[in-house]
């Protein structure tokens, strides 16, 4: 079960074998969710190895589809950025974000930096529809 926060705050991509993938809700950046499908985790340790191994597989595909959206956008990713907070939604997820030199947050991290925009409609199915070839869904 996905926590309800994911919810309001991303659109379903579909399920790879260990995650559940999800679009960040935010067109500032070309963003992505990973979510184990496993219950009760908060940290990668609570993984088992293997499926460590299959999050890091799954972190490396959503990087490649994060890479499309940014070509799709007209605004290719310069740097990926990974990462497993939690602080506020504790169930275990991966963030991968695209970064560019000239994006609103560069060069600092972009949780908590400005207002979320949201997707127009037109650009939210080419992304969405890109996120999705790019993870193979």
């Amino acid at each position: 079960m996905v926590d309800q926060a994911f919810v309001a705050t991303s659109h379903v991509l579909g399920d790879l074998f260990l995650c559940h993938a999800r679009l960040q809700c935010d067109a500032r950046f070309p963003w992505i969710l990973l979510i184990p499908r496993r219950m009760g985790l908060r940290e990668i340790e609570d993984l088992t190895p293997a499926d460590r191994g299959r999050l890091m597989d799954e972190a490396v595909l959503a990087g490649e589809a994060v890479r499309a959206l940014g070509e799709a956008l007209g605004r290719p990713v310069e740097k990926l950025n990974i990462g497993a907070l939690g602080n506020i939604t504790p169930q275990l997820h991966l963030h991968i974000v695209g970064r560019r030199s000239d994006d609103s947050a560069w060069p600092d991290p972009v949780w908590g930096h400005g207002q979320k925009i949201a997707y127009d409609h037109d650009d939210l199915d080419l992304v969405i529809g890109t996120a999705r070839r790019g993870l193979g869904l």
